[in-house]
């Protein structure tokens, strides 16, 4: 069964992670088939834009943190297929070159928060629950968050929210300059398909060139420390806190960290 669903409407393309029963929680499955969409969107010179939320009561809880430890323990964040992009642009060849809308609602934790970073426009609906939370897991993000936290919301908003996971809703995301605009529930995809469609009425080509231009400082930028998420991750994945911290995520309880 798909977890990630697509729904063509005239030039945009509609992506809806579907895994509703599991709070929309990324495993490796899902972040494939969410390749697979983005992929879909960048070849089809028909499609020009793309909106993309999450079914049921949340936008995602984040990634499946027992599917990813191997991947966290590597020291290499695996390329995507060729054909395939990647959802966070951590790798430029892959990155989609088409703009991505995205409706948020209920929560949206860690890998959500990385993929709108990714992304270009973002709308949220009132009562969302954002959170970056890894800290909590004794890891740190390493889909993008310690670099474009820091380029759309500055540093202090940056550190304030990565250095603690404290939880931040709508308005204070709407403040900081991570969402542009706060919806009701029930009109935030329905907002993001509006953008979406003024977007595709726009010439492609400048359309897309305004994409490339505008990513060549933020590749610049972001390069170093890119090159040093999962490297630096690795020696930690080792630990007895990251145990602990996972440990805590599967008992649904607070971790106790030790240092070491």
């Amino acid at each position: 069964m798909s977890k990630i669903s697509t729904e063509r409407v005239g030039h945009i393309l509609k992506i809806g992670f579907d895994r509703a029963d599991k709070y929309n929680a990324f495993d490796l499955e899902m972040w494939r088939e969410l390749s697979e969409a983005f992929a879909e969107l960048d070849r089809d010179d028909d499609l020009r834009c793309a909106v993309i939320y999450g079914n049921g009561k949340h936008f995602t809880a984040g990634l499946e943190l027992t599917d990813w430890q191997d991947v966290f323990s590597s020291g290499a964040w695996p390329k995507p297929d060729a054909g395939l992009c990647d959802p966070v642009g951590l790798h430029p060849d892959r990155r989609v070159s088409k703009p991505l809308v995205y409706a948020i609602h209920g929560i949206c934790y860690t890998i959500g928060i990385e993929l709108m970073l990714a992304g270009d426009i973002r709308v949220a609906a009132a009562g969302t629950r954002f959170g970056q939370i890894e800290i909590k897991r004794g890891i740190y993000p390493v889909c993008g968050a310690t670099t474009r936290f820091i380029q759309n919301i500055g540093w202090g908003n940056a550190m304030r929210y990565l250095l603690t996971g404290d939880e931040f809703g709508p308005e204070e995301a709407q403040r900081m300059g991570l969402i542009q605009e706060v919806t009701e529930a029930d009109q935030v995809v329905n907002r993001a398909m509006e953008i979406a469609e003024t977007i595709a009425a726009q010439a492609p080509l400048g359309v897309r060139q305004t994409l490339v231009s505008a990513r060549i400082q933020q590749a610049t930028l972001e390069q170093a420390a890119v090159q040093q998420l999962l490297p630096d991750l690795k020696p930690i994945m080792a630990s007895d806190d990251v145990k602990e911290g996972v440990q805590s995520f599967v008992e649904r309880r607070p971790a106790e960290f030790k240092g070491r």
